[in-house]
């Protein structure tokens, strides 16, 4: 009953109006994996980072909040790192510095969920490494992706738009967000591209859009959900917040796993509403607060079962 998440791990360095605001652990997948943990799920997470400062700051920080960290994770030549520049709303453009390599099967109990996505799925050479480890884990786990684009890393679009097309053929749950798929293919609408990934065969593909809210498609059809009301302080980690929520709600409903396939295939609309839901208020919280700060369990629990102002309000 643990979660497996593949991916980089790097420290964000934050700069606003010019000036370095802080330096924060971050990447997508370390963010998913500590979200997991947070919520109180067993979690093993694969990445390559550096025996150095930086990279002990990492180790520390998964550690304490729960996480294992795989062995064979600490050989990079140094850890990576991203400028994270803020714009007046929060939002945050990147620069990186990194290397992304993996070797071999990490000695880890089979998962019963392996979640990858961002620079690790589509970055030479490790994103090779990664897609073969999802195909591996295949028989015992659900696969989850998030592509989470980041364009100032990619030299070969078409090469990587394909690698993200073969994830999504080989995951049961999938969720981008509408910049990722603006960037995908600008010439159709957020859902006609949904649309065509549900077909190619997850179980599952959840899209958000910022203010706008999340919408999900299933077999069973297509549901929305609109963003909560928060004051944004920036959006570092909102869509690893809703990846976090996503996993966390499916595997409440006991929907994970490979023997769980056709009843994840089945679900819903009723129960993906609520899967959204769940998944939208994780990312509330986060946004709420400066940097990828993933709200743990009993905050998030609060939050939901609150009529005042703890919990943002829908819009």
């Amino acid at each position: 009953m643990r979660a497996l998440v593949i991916g980089e791990a790097l420290i964000d360095i934050v700069e606003r109006d010019g000036l370095v605001t802080g330096e924060h652990v971050g990447g997508s997948p370390l963010n998913v994996a500590v979200g997991l943990a947070r919520l109180g799920r067993s979690v093993d997470f694969l990445t390559h980072i550096g025996d150095d400062a930086r990279g002990r700051r990492i180790v520390d920080y998964v550690e304490s909040s729960g996480v294992q960290l795989v062995s064979g994770s600490m050989t990079a030549a140094h850890t990576p790192t991203a400028v994270a520049t803020l714009d007046a709303s929060g939002s945050a453009q990147y620069v990186f510095d990194i290397d992304w390599q993996l070797s071999g099967t990490p000695e880890v109990t089979p998962p019963l969920v392996a979640h990858t996505g961002s620079i690790a799925s589509v970055l030479e050479p490790g994103c090779r490494a990664t897609a073969a480890l999802l195909d591996t884990y295949h028989a015992a786990a659900t696969l989850t992706f998030d592509p989470n684009v980041r364009p100032g890393l990619i030299d070969d679009g078409d090469g990587a738009r394909g690698r993200i097309d073969r994830l999504i053929e080989r995951c049961d749950v999938v969720k981008a967000s509408d910049e990722d798929l603006r960037w995908m293919d600008p010439s159709r609408s957020p859902e006609q591209i949904a649309r065509t990934w549900l077909q190619a065969g997850p179980s599952i593909v959840a899209v958000t859009m910022g203010e706008r809210g999340a919408f999900a498609m299933c077999a069973a059809g297509e549901v929305r959900v609109p963003a909560y009301q928060v004051r944004v302080v920036d959006t570092v980690g909102a869509g690893d917040a809703f990846m976090t929520g996503l996993i966390d709600a499916l595997w409440e409903r006991n929907l994970l796993g490979a023997e769980r396939r056709g009843d994840l295939a089945a679900i819903s609309t009723d129960a993906l509403t609520e899967v959204v839901r769940t998944a939208a208020l994780s990312s509330a919280l986060t946004v709420g607060r400066a940097g990828a700060d993933l709200p743990d369990r009993a905050t998030r629990d609060a939050a939901s079962g609150s009529s005042g102002p703890l919990l943002p309000q829908p819009g």
